[in-house]
């Protein structure tokens, strides 16, 4: 398939008839035909002139993330680059040569334009990349090293090697998969804190829950039903001489909420498969040979899952933080010491614990605020509204770290309460 579209896009290249990406300029540049013996230059110096990042180096996982993606789009055949070039950027991943990408420059429209075009300057031999070890080494030396012949673009392949959602959509998988693990981790904080607090399981109850059967509530239900079993600190206040009528919102309400942020990662799964299914790139060799140009590289069905996540976030991290804090509350832990102290006054406790939590907590809150509603033009106003994916899954990154943090707080909380319980 790659083979096949490569050949369409070579009699393209000796048609008479210009073809955007293949004998004319790029983006607002479109209209000027570039003639033949300038076509290599024209592909260098896109790459060159594109790989205009700045900020601080992007994670080692995101850029392989997502120069796979790339490949992937390269590997459909739909992209019209040879298969020496495909199986070229294939030997830098598998050499471990991570092109150094940077924080800024990805409007998320056009793609990820500047973290790719950073990629495919590795390919060419040029800038700055980590090898397999880390060391920060020139491109040519690393590609050298690995045996790799540096690539001299042939038509349109510069365009097909930046013209994908392939590093939004990277950030994308990759937080889903470790929002999936928080979440476990969530529920069993959760757990160990209606435990701690003397609170009940009862309200967790199969039937109560299918009264509202959103799937992930059942889940999450079904994970605390599991996890408080046979508890003795429960069945210690179970009886008819416990005068609590209902535990505060986030014991009772945990489910609700963990559930909530389950079934927007449900959600973000579905249009994170969608995209992985796709071939991103403008101009488009089509299955009948014609070469099309699009806008499926517009970022905004990611750059919209990518702010739902981050808002999902938020929330579970501030459901946490409250949990913990009632811990800490003389009038409202059930009778633990102040703070969980050792020695209330002279030892504080896990005070400042929550405010750490607390302070991470209020920046998830702005961290929420989406960046998919914000659009900025560019290229001229030929690209007049963009999607920010990109910036949308950098601050979903900083969020999820963020989650971690405040879930490993209440673990440490409830488990000291839980300590102050014995001998049950």
């Amino acid at each position: 398939a790659v083979a096949r579209s490569r050949e369409v896009i070579e009699k393209l290249a000796v048609a008479d008839l210009p073809y955007y990406g293949v004998s004319t300029g790029f983006g607002a540049l479109a209209t000027r035909h570039i003639p033949a013996e300038r076509r290599a230059g024209l592909q260098r110096s896109l790459i060159r002139s594109h790989a205009a990042g700045s900020g601080p180096e992007v994670e080692r996982e995101v850029v392989r993330a997502l120069m796979l993606l790339r490949l992937s789009t390269l590997a459909t055949g739909r992209t019209g680059v040879r298969l020496t070039t495909a199986a070229a950027y294939a030997r830098l991943l598998d050499a471990g040569i991570t092109p150094v990408v940077y924080e800024y420059g990805s409007l998320g429209c056009s793609g990820d334009l500047a973290p790719l075009a950073h990629c495919a300057l590795a390919l060419m031999g040029e800038g700055p990349v980590r090898d397999a070890s880390g060391a920060l080494v020139d491109a040519g030396v690393a590609l050298a090293a690995a045996g790799i012949e540096p690539v001299e673009l042939a038509e349109k392949e510069g365009l097909a090697l930046i013209n994908g959602t392939d590093g939004m959509l990277g950030m994308l998988v990759l937080a889903l998969h470790d929002l999936n693990g928080l979440l476990r981790v969530a529920d069993v904080a959760a757990a160990m804190s209606v435990e701690a607090l003397l609170g009940t399981d009862r309200v967790f109850a199969e039937d109560l829950q299918a009264l509202r059967p959103h799937p992930g509530q059942r889940e999450s239900a079904a994970n605390l039903r599991a996890l408080l079993a046979g508890s003795e600190v429960v069945a210690s206040h179970r009886g008819p001489d416990c005068t609590r009528v209902q535990d505060a919102y986030s014991l009772r309400c945990a489910p609700q909420v963990h559930g909530a942020v389950r079934d927007t990662l449900d959600h973000a799964s579905l249009v994170a498969g969608r995209e992985l299914a796709a071939a991103v790139d403008n101009p488009v060799v089509t299955l009948d040979g014609r070469v099309e140009s699009n806008g499926n590289f517009h970022g905004a069905p990611v750059g919209y899952v990518l702010d739902f996540l981050a808002i999902a976030a938020a929330d579970l991290a501030s459901i946490s933080e409250r949990r913990t804090d009632r811990f800490l509350d003389v009038a409202r832990n059930s009778g633990l010491p102040p703070f969980l102290a050792d020695d209330p006054g002279v030892d504080s406790g896990h005070m400042i614990a929550q405010y750490t939590q607390a302070g991470i907590v209020s920046e998830l809150k702005r961290l929420a605020v989406p960046a998919s509603v914000d659009s900025i033009p560019s290229s001229a106003m030929q690209e007049d509204h963009v999607s920010m994916g990109w910036a949308a899954g950098r601050k979903l990154r900083r969020a999820l770290d963020g989650v971690a943090r405040v879930l490993a707080v209440e673990l440490l909380t409830a488990a000291r309460a839980l300590d102050l319980r014995a001998p049950l």
